[in-house]
């Protein structure tokens, strides 16, 4: 089974309309066209679909993700329209990934950059965790660790630990797929079980690339668009980045 996952679209009712380092729709129809030759069976988009919370942004985006030769579905980020997003696509909270399965979480605050999974979502998460015991993906748009920026760390999911207390005792949770943070990443979180982790990955940006490390936001000029592949398998999970030239 292999899974692509897209992130942080930021589109425009304006189809030119540039952002801080390039044109943001020319760059997901190119990502789209790259990860196509990926082969996916199932694609997730991890939020921040649209940057001007428009009905037009959502339109565009369909338009080009309809080139897909597979299933895919998306999850909103703290710049989307969640009834504009959901008006123009349904919103889902879990998928079939037949031997595997993934959970998606929605963290948007509205009007706020940061991000909450929330009491009501974390009870949900746990009962979800304990009717299926399948090796299980979590997707959100906010990462639920620091990534070393210290203003993006300041934005991040807000109230982690609580995530991270809802997933002890459920050792099935191989891996947590985030977006918001236009960089790639990859860390992990110690469980109280011993010698038990749970996978965290950050997925390059379809726009603009943020600078790593950065105190203060900065954009990454010399980075790329990029995407995730993430293979699923009996015996777990292989996963990279790929970068697209324009």
């Amino acid at each position: 089974m292999r899974l692509v996952q897209i992130t942080d679209c930021h589109l425009r009712a304006d189809p030119l309309a540039p952002s801080r380092a390039g044109f943001p729709l020319r760059q997901l129809q190119a990502v789209v066209e790259h990860a196509r030759r990926q082969r996916p069976d199932v694609v997730l988009v991890s939020g921040d679909v649209s940057q001007d919370a428009t009905p037009a942004s959502y339109r565009h985006a369909l338009d080009v993700l309809a080139a897909l030769d597979c299933p895919w579905y998306w999850l909103p980020g703290n710049h989307d329209h969640l009834t504009h997003m959901a008006d123009a696509r349904p919103l889902h909270d879990q998928v079939d990934l037949g031997e595997w399965r993934m959970l998606l979480l929605n963290t948007q605050v509205v009007g706020q950059p940061h991000g909450e999974v929330g009491a009501a979502q974390c009870d949900w998460l746990n009962e979800q965790l304990a009717d299926d015991t399948r090796p299980t993906l979590i997707a959100m748009h906010h990462p639920p660790l620091e990534v070393g920026a210290d203003w993006m760390d300041a934005i991040g999911l807000q109230d982690r630990e609580r995530f991270w207390a809802t997933l002890e005792g459920h050792e099935q949770v191989k891996a947590v797929l985030c977006g918001h943070i236009h960089q790639a990443f990859a860390g992990c979180r110690a469980m109280q079980e011993e010698g038990t982790e749970v996978a965290v990955y950050g997925t390059p940006a379809t726009a603009d690339q943020f600078l790593p490390g950065a105190a203060s936001f900065a954009i990454d000029q010399a980075s790329r668009p990029g995407y995730r592949v993430i293979d699923l398998g009996q015996r777990g999970l292989a996963t990279w980045v790929e970068r697209v030239t324009l």
